[in-house]
């Protein structure tokens, strides 16, 4: 049920501001709320979304499901991310057509793979603080994202909700671990 919802938000957030290039009035207050920020902050803000942090984090998940045994789950570690990453380049923003600096850009490429992999690690770990720590690093982004002017704040949303329901539609159930004998 989170999948389905996560999904259906992120295509209906896209739908106002499809085939556009002008913010929302979200977008415009958020771009304020980080306008004070140093390039130099912004530069670091946004250091999670590139290519090698992120592969470095799905090559993490990878290890972690290797070292469990749960070879399947390593595959899906792999693939998963890719598939959203794809699905947003080649369904998603041509199907949206929003630009900004000549770019398309709903939902956001950058928040897609990172928020895949942070997904991938959490729903692997089952660990409130790998949880925690993936929203940290999330806001950071986004806010680095908005104000190097990569991307709108709908953008990021967008790519967050995607990648979620991405990842766990795609993931399979986990079992409980059955209980000792007692007898």
């Amino acid at each position: 049920m989170p999948a389905a919802v996560c999904g259906l938000l992120a295509l209906l957030l896209g739908l106002p501001f499809a085939g556009g290039t002008a913010p929302g009035a979200v977008d415009d207050a958020a771009a304020r709320a980080v306008a004070h920020l140093s390039p130099g902050v912004l530069r670091a803000l946004v250091f999670p979304t590139e290519p090698y942090v992120v592969v470095a984090l799905g090559l993490l998940a990878v290890v972690l499901c290797l070292r469990a045994g749960r070879r399947r789950e390593a595959a899906l570690a792999l693939a998963v991310p890719v598939l959203a990453i794809l699905l947003t380049a080649l369904v998603l923003k041509p199907l949206y057509d929003r630009w900004k600096n000549d770019t398309l850009v709903y939902p956001s490429g950058h928040t897609v793979s990172l928020v895949a992999v942070l997904t991938v690690l959490v729903v692997v770990t089952r660990r409130v603080v790998v949880a925690v720590l993936s929203a940290v690093t999330l806001l950071a982004a986004a806010a680095g994202l908005v104000g190097m002017g990569y991307h709108y704040l709908t953008d990021v949303v967008g790519g967050t909700l995607f990648a979620v329901a991405v990842v766990l539609f795609s993931w399979p159930a986990r079992r409980p671990e059955p209980a000792p004998s007692t007898g």
